[in-house]
């Protein structure tokens, strides 16, 4: 643990009081942030192709599950479904994504599940059953034992297990870690449960579903990759969709990709000309040019999505996009370009998007001014907003405090320019904290102001940003490092939590003093690249540091627990996804194996 004022751009000087006439005004001191702690550790296991007659491609998954609701919406058969039914249905969805016959049955559970869905939503959670496998455990550290009705969770935290049953029982449900069995039947008997969320082998839904025909029992079913019980894997954010599916959440109503296709078309020359005006001088031109360029556009999405959210809570549809809404968008942009392009000079970075920096293609002058232009551009876009003057004022607020934060953290990264010094990861991620999650929180807090959004909900956001930009930032290095990135922070030797992770791992000696003369810029990168090479894997670098960013991406996902608006919870949680793309839950199964003794110790340890 370190504590905030060890970084030199963390001490904050008292501000002396103003006083102007007869009226004393007392400064707002800069938010000093609390100390940085490293998340519990998750486990990362091995993935797996899937089993022949589901599609191993997630991009294709999610296509069929798309084309599976787009036909139950078209078709308009309620359920429960026949035999026959499912079988039309089910040709029709394959036909519609394109796919082999081979994945018929994997498409029929889909088909199922989007025919349940709403009924499903509309059950309260107190009235449902999870059933998940018990092969989905990490069989090699489970403490857990078994007894007749299935695995006893000690809720250690060493797999995912343990967060989908912790939360499913926290929202109400009556959860079973066990294999279908007569049990399940017996709950359903009793007229207590009245729907089904279960995850298991292909195989075994096939046999389940003439009898949840028969029963007309609402069940919405996540399969397994695969059915051999050995390194079982499950879409994960599927199975979190489905727990959380209330009617409540308007979310999975909503087509995110087809918002992030809205937001990104805000971007456009004529679009931007709409909402900021017609370029009137040349660096008008060239700042409306480079908002246009290439760009993920996250945190203006975010920003959309905050606000639909909350404004959506209390109406049957998906609210429309007010201009109002654009234009704060295209605020957060602004400050967002706008710090880029000084990213860019003051890392001496070339590149851009795969294109040449605004400094390399315009010069150093002009690049920051239409800096500093965009930072403006954003704060006059605010102050231009039709809305209330508190929130407003609230709203630049949020902006300038941001502003100040991003540029503290990089001016910890600056100073430690001057002098070089190895860095520990707590030190580097309270740089990434600093100067990376501030554009997150401001991007979801101005959403939020502008929906009039509560504290409580602000105060979430703010812990959910500061996860979420820490595990950005960590994707970032590791990208770096790759080449899937423009920048490259090893090359250049600045603060990366890749060096930070090394040196700690690194064997004393040749190994210990290579890393040192990184950190203090003594040797070439390039040189000395084959070496490190072999110490980053030698010494599992880069698998601790994919760790560390899955422990943050967590941590940010365990933050929305105390949401109440359960379709800001589903869209956050569901952005998650589409940012970093979940990774399977995996494990170890086997029928015949010795069960674990009651009194194995969990064993946890940091996430770095």
């Amino acid at each position: 643990m370190i504590r905030h004022n060890d970084l030199d751009t963390s001490s904050v000087a008292p501000t002396k009081q103003v006083v102007r006439m007869d009226e004393a005004i007392q400064p707002t001191h800069p938010v000093k942030l609390p100390l940085l702690t490293l998340p519990p550790r998750v486990i990362k296991q091995t993935e797996r192709t899937t089993q022949s007659n589901i599609p191993n491609s997630r991009n294709v998954r999610d296509q069929l599950k798309r084309c599976a609701a787009e036909i139950m919406d078209t078709e308009g058969i309620l359920p429960p479904l026949s035999m026959d039914d499912m079988r039309k249905l089910t040709e029709k969805v394959r036909k519609l994504a394109g796919v082999s016959a081979a994945y018929d049955d994997y498409t029929a559970v889909l088909v199922s599940n989007a025919a349940w869905r709403e009924t499903l939503a509309q059950t309260p959670y107190d009235r449902r059953l999870l059933l998940v496998p018990k092969c989905l455990r990490v069989e090699e550290v489970c403490p857990a034992p078994f007894d007749e009705f299935g695995l006893l969770c000690k809720e250690c935290g060493l797999c995912s297990l343990h967060d989908l049953t912790v939360e499913a029982e926290r929202l109400g449900y009556a959860v079973l870690v066990a294999e279908g069995s007569a049990i399940v039947r017996k709950m359903i008997e009793t007229g207590r449960i009245e729907a089904i969320v279960g995850v298991s082998c292909l195989n075994v839904l096939e046999k389940c579903f003439p009898h949840l025909e028969a029963t007309a029992v609402p069940g919405v079913a996540i399969p397994l990759l695969q059915d051999d019980c050995v390194n079982t894997s499950v879409d994960l954010d599927w199975v979190w969709d489905v727990i959380h599916l209330t009617s409540d959440d308007r979310t999975y109503r909503m087509d995110l990709n087809e918002l992030k296709g809205h937001v990104q078309s805000w971007f456009d020359a004529a679009s931007l000309a709409r909402i900021m005006g017609d370029p009137a001088d040349d660096t008008y031109h060239i700042a409306q040019h480079w908002l246009a360029r290439a760009g993920k556009r996250w945190r203006p999405y975010l920003t959309t999505c905050v606000y639909l959210a909350l404004a959506g809570d209390n109406c049957k549809d998906q609210p429309d996009i007010p201009d109002t809404l654009k234009k704060l968008a295209v605020a957060v942009e602004c400050f967002h370009k706008a710090s880029l392009i000084h990213d860019d000079i003051e890392d001496d970075d070339d590149e851009r998007y795969g294109d040449k920096a605004l400094h390399v293609e315009y010069g150093m002058p002009v690049a920051l001014n239409i800096g500093d232009f965009l930072l403006g551009e954003g704060y006059r876009l605010i102050g231009e907003l039709d809305i209330a003057a508190d929130i407003k004022v609230q709203m630049l607020r949020v902006a300038a405090q941001g502003h100040l934060t991003l540029s503290r953290g990089q001016g910890a990264e600056l100073c430690w320019t001057r002098k070089p010094r190895p860095m520990s990861s707590l030190e580097v991620l309270d740089i990434f904290r600093q100067k990376t999650a501030p554009a997150f929180e401001v991007a979801l807090q101005l959403g939020a102001n502008l929906a009039g959004a509560d504290q409580k909900t602000h105060d979430v956001l703010r812990t959910y940003s500061e996860s979420l930009g820490i595990a950005y930032q960590i994707r970032d290095d590791l990208e770096d490092y790759s080449g899937e990135s423009d920048s490259h922070d090893l090359r250049d030797l600045r603060p990366s939590i890749v060096l930070s992770i090394a040196l700690k791992r690194a064997a004393i000696g040749q190994e210990k003093a290579l890393l040192t003369n990184l950190w203090r810029r003594r040797c070439d990168y390039d040189t000395v690249r084959s070496r490190l090479d072999t110490i980053l894997q030698e010494r599992g670098v880069i698998q601790k540091a994919k760790e560390l960013q899955e422990a943050y991406t967590e941590q940010a996902i365990r933050s929305l627990s105390t949401l109440t608006n359960a379709t800001l919870k589903g869209l956050l949680r569901r952005v998650i996804g589409k940012m970093f793309g979940d990774n399977l839950i995996e494990g170890y199964c086997s029928e015949f194996e010795a069960r674990n003794a009651a009194s194995s110790q969990a064993r946890t340890e940091p996430a770095a």
